[in-house]
Parts: structure tokens; sequence; C-alpha cells
């Protein structure tokens, strides 16, 4: 279940960048995370998207809580 999740999470964010034309890019998949690249200016607008489009992707008992970090690298957004 927890796979299927996180596919239908990386293409309804693919969508929303690609709809919503953002100069960002999905570099690859971490157990549940996804890391992406982001222009610096648009960090606040990404993750707002992010938080929507993946904590939409699947109806639950529980709500999905989608928390995003960023930073230089994967260890820094942690």
């Amino acid at each position: 279940m927890a796979a299927d999740i996180i596919k239908r999470a990386m293409i309804a964010v693919d969508a929303q960048l690609k709809l919503q034309q953002f100069d960002a890019s999905l570099l690859m998949q971490v157990h549940d995370e996804l890391v992406m690249e982001v222009r610096e200016d648009q960090v606040e607008s990404v993750s707002a998207m992010l938080k929507v489009a993946m904590s939409g992707v699947a109806s639950l008992a529980v709500p999905l809580l989608v928390e995003v970090g960023v930073g230089g690298n994967w260890d820094e957004a942690h």
C-alpha cells in the first residue's frame, strides 16, 4: 500500500509541476520521500503544492501528513 501511495504522489507532483510551470524537477524517491531540485525563489510555492498534491493521493481513515524539508543536499533537508 505504501509503495502505491508514493507512486501516486509522484504522478500527482509531476502533473502539478507541469501544470503550474514550476522550474523544479523530481530527482529520486527514497522510501517514502521525494527528493527534488527547486529554484530557490520557488521553494515556498513548490512546498505548498507538494503538501496539497501528496496529501490528496489516497483516502484513508487517517490523514496523510506531508512534511517538507529544504536544504542544499538531502542531509541538510532533514
